[in-house]
């Protein structure tokens, strides 16, 4: 099976957007002379990495599948790729290569009732489920009522259930919602570019981008970035139409479901003794009165 022409453009964007990146200072090259070009050059990267610039040339043009992983090594360290932008590289790397029998796809799960039971134990923290596509599939009553503008959302899917893609790019109240709009939409993007490279069969997924690039200029434009992210922790700001102004430190965490599906368990807490604890606690409150269903049901359109 020959490595497919999509897959080629995805390894030479990415790595000429890294190359753009890095400085000839930065990484104790000469800087004399007029450049043509933003950041190193092909040739620099290849001394750097210990290839000739033929064999570094030919592997921008997307001709990975036979790499060893020794020598992707040593182009990672070269373009200073930190520990994301590696895996990224090394999974592009993997799909790349001929495949023997058809790539299995991965399979959409159900949550276990034992995932559903550990989530609404979680009573200060909002707890919630996500596929790399970004579709919350579960939540305890808190996380529903922290993403309530997410689920009233006209970008919910005809089960009710909320992507967190489609509601930053394409309703124009998540720029009300998400205090620090820029970062949000920015690292969505990366984490889609990430799981792209993970699942490049998945054919929702592809859909889900085409989607957003025909819909949303904003998302074009960070997808043209190349950036990736799969580590998701740090700390957000979210304005919300009950409590008002939340300052939530979150972190999200690799869930291994059956038929190789990994979801994220994200929780998103307060620090102690804040305003945004107090605000959180109230929300709690709010919820507990809010009557929401323990699964997404159809909304009236």
């Amino acid at each position: 099976m020959d490595q497919q022409p999509g897959n080629r453009s995805e390894i030479r964007d990415f790595l000429a957007t890294r190359r753009a990146k890095i400085t000839p200072q930065q990484v104790g090259l000469p800087t004399s002379g007029r450049r043509r070009v933003a950041g190193l050059r092909r040739e620099e990267v290849a001394v750097l990495a210990g290839v000739s610039t033929e064999w570094y040339t030919r592997l921008e043009k997307g001709h990975i599948g036979g790499v060893s992983e020794e020598v992707l090594d040593a182009v990672a360290r070269a373009l200073r790729l930190d520990e994301d932008e590696r895996t990224y590289l090394f999974d592009l790397a993997r799909t790349a290569r001929p495949a023997r029998r058809t790539p299995s796809r991965r399979q959409d799960v159900e949550v276990p009732p034992q995932v559903q039971w550990l989530l609404d134990s979680m009573t200060l923290s909002a707890a919630f489920v996500r596929n790399g596509r970004q579709d919350i599939i579960a939540g305890n009553a808190l996380a529903r009522a922290l993403h309530a503008p997410a689920y009233d959302s006209d970008t919910t899917d005809q089960h009710g259930r909320a992507n967190l893609a489609r509601y930053i790019f394409l309703d124009p109240g998540a720029e009300h919602f998400f205090v620090d709009w820029d970062a949000a939409a920015s690292a969505t993007a990366a984490l889609l570019r990430a799981e792209a490279g993970r699942e490049p069969h998945d054919r929702a997924l592809r859909e889900l981008i085409g989607e957003l690039s025909t819909l949303s200029p904003e998302f074009r434009t960070q997808w043209a970035a190349h950036d990736v992210r799969i580590r998701h922790d740090g700390t957000k700001r979210l304005r919300h139409p009950e409590v008002g102004e939340l300052e939530l430190t979150y972190r999200s965490l690799n869930l291994p479901l059956p038929g190789r599906a990994v979801h994220d368990l994200t929780l998103y807490t307060a620090e102690p003794g804040t305003t945004s604890e107090d605000r959180l606690k109230l929300l709690t409150s709010w919820a507990a009165t809010r009557s929401t269903p323990a699964e997404p049901t159809t909304r009236p359109r």
